[in-house]
């Protein structure tokens, strides 16, 4: 019995002394494909981050040229080793492979998918302010798998791919320019007040430095309801939407403060000031 067991562990050395070095080989190649594979991608992302307007789709690339020169490096350890079999199993039967890879890694497949799609039609881009469902915020990475948003009270959300491509996505800021409005309810007791009402709260709009005054974003205002005694005037504006918090939040905020105090200093009672 014992004699047995050395004789097959004897065996298992003198195959493993045969085989140790193309172990070694292609541990090597593995080594040296991951290196290279690094460097390249180094490259690569560095010429695309310098010729793209789209850092985004840069990143995405790299990782994805990154991981694929990673893949071929093994897959040629494995060519080193002797396993052709293998090598020509996962070859001849890629479509086999694809359908239980795809059956059991579904979403990550998906995810992989749907981000190699956003990558190239780029529906966003870094810094980008969009709204998937209930959510707002910047757009800070995409990666293989998910997309990584920042909403304005701090929270990282790492949304999947495959849930940003299919659910309707807005983007406030990619026309780089976003239209803005408010309501004024003012009252009144002489009649046609309410026109010099809106050529004040107009031009008060239009004193703001971060309005846009130039066609076809100038700013306007609008007599939406009026009774004998009030006028509901609605005050559209656009402004610059890259910093998309300042352009729609503060901006609007400071307006209808500023148009209320106005408004009274003339002489109108100024009933509401809403979104």
């Amino acid at each position: 019995m014992f004699s047995d067991l050395q004789r097959v562990l004897n065996t298992y050395w003198q195959q493993f002394l045969y085989i140790s070095p193309k172990l070694l080989i292609a541990f090597i190649v593995l080594v040296l494909a991951i290196f290279v594979a690094n460097r390249l991608s180094g490259l690569i992302g560095g010429k695309l981050r310098a010729k793209a307007h789209d850092p985004l789709m840069a990143d995405f690339l790299t990782r994805f040229s990154k991981w694929a020169l990673i893949l071929a490096g093994a897959v040629l350890a494995m060519e080193v080793v002797g396993l052709y079999a293998i090598v020509g199993g996962l070859v001849a039967g890629a479509g086999l492979s694809a359908f239980i890879v795809g059956f059991a890694l579904k979403d990550i497949a998906e995810n992989f998918l749907a981000g190699v799609v956003l990558a190239f039609n780029r529906p966003f881009r870094i810094h980008d302010t969009v709204q998937i469902k209930d959510l707002v915020g910047k757009v800070e990475d995409l990666s293989l798998r998910v997309t990584l948003i920042k909403t304005f009270d701090g929270k990282h959300i790492f949304l999947p791919n495959a849930m940003v491509l299919r659910e309707p996505l807005i983007n406030f800021t990619r026309d780089g320019y976003i239209r803005q409005d408010f309501l004024v309810t003012i009252e009144y007791g002489a009649e046609g007040s309410s026109q010099e009402a809106s050529d004040l709260l107009l031009n008060y709009v239009r004193s703001n430095k971060d309005v846009d005054e130039k066609e076809p974003h100038t700013p306007y205002v609008i007599l939406e309801k009026a009774t004998p005694t009030t006028a509901d005037l609605r005050a559209y504006f656009w402004t610059f939407s890259e910093d998309y918090r300042r352009g729609t939040l503060e901006l609007k905020s400071a307006l209808m403060r500023g148009v209320k105090g106005g408004l009274t200093r003339e002489g109108y009672t100024v009933a509401n000031v809403v979104q």
